[in-house]
């Protein structure tokens, strides 16, 4: 049986353990018809998608090999298994209503493939993605942790996380050095932020550029003269994503 070869710059490590592909896509809530897998590989859950007849299953994989091997392992699906690369498609050409992504994501892209789910959140109702366990925990962190960051922040504001499973290393080819976790993000219900959303990107990249200063310090260039509030006096990680929201919205209104 002919094999995809594993790709080091592509970070790609390739999930053997059937039971543990079946436990991911069976993460994946009735959330939309319509999925979309990113990087499929060696197709262990591309499998699966296609044997649910609940699904419309639509796979991208910037690796030309192993699109035409899952060409070949599933003939009758070729014009779904696209070659391309997910962080520069534009996903509207392929579907103008709500998607589900699901994936084992590269460790190297896995926060860019995330910032592209949020610069899409109003079609990526779900995404189900395993990926390197030290992500996953900072991602689903609430703030107050030392691991909650810019991401979490980013997250949190459009998404609920659950952090659903760890998955040892022993399930790969080749086994990765780190630990391996499932999320899961489902779109919340808010449409848009009450504040700005350029200024909400730049207040909160800001302040955790500088995370160990409180964010009157870190932030200091950003800020009007003369802005005064309770929250300059904490550090970014004390700031909830809806803290983010109101600190953002009290310096607009300074401006106004």
């Amino acid at each position: 049986m002919s094999i995809v070869r594993a790709k080091k710059s592509l970070g790609q490590h390739f999930l053997k353990d059937l039971n543990i592909a079946a436990k991911i896509t069976g993460s994946l809530l009735p959330v939309t018809a319509e999925v979309l897998e990113v990087g499929p590989g060696m197709g262990v859950l591309t499998r699966l998608l296609l044997e649910n007849n609940d699904i419309s299953l639509r796979a991208i994989d910037v690796d030309r090999e192993s699109v035409e091997y899952l060409h070949r392992e599933f003939p009758e699906h070729r014009e779904r298994i696209v070659h391309g690369d997910f962080l520069h498609t534009d996903l509207s050409l392929w579907y103008s209503g709500p998607f589900s992504v699901i994936g084992n994501l590269p460790y190297n892209i896995s926060s860019q493939i995330f910032f592209r789910i949020i610069a899409n959140r109003q079609l990526v109702k779900q995404a189900v993605c395993m990926i390197q366990k030290e992500v996953a925990e900072r991602i689903s962190a609430g703030h107050g942790n030392k691991t909650y960051g810019i991401l979490s922040v980013f997250l949190q504001t459009f998404y609920r996380i659950e952090y659903l499973f760890t998955v040892s290393e022993q399930v790969f080819d080749p086994p990765p050095k780190v630990k391996s976790a499932v999320i899961r993000l489902v779109r919340n219900e808010r449409e848009q932020l009450d504040c700005g959303e350029k200024l909400f990107f730049r207040i909160v990249k800001a302040g955790f550029n500088q995370r160990r200063k409180t964010l009157r310090n870190s932030l200091k260039k950003e800020l009007p003269e003369g802005f005064a509030s309770g929250y300059l006096e904490l550090r970014p990680e004390q700031l909830s994503p809806d803290d983010f929201i109101r600190l953002c919205r009290e310096i607009e209104t300074h401006t106004l």
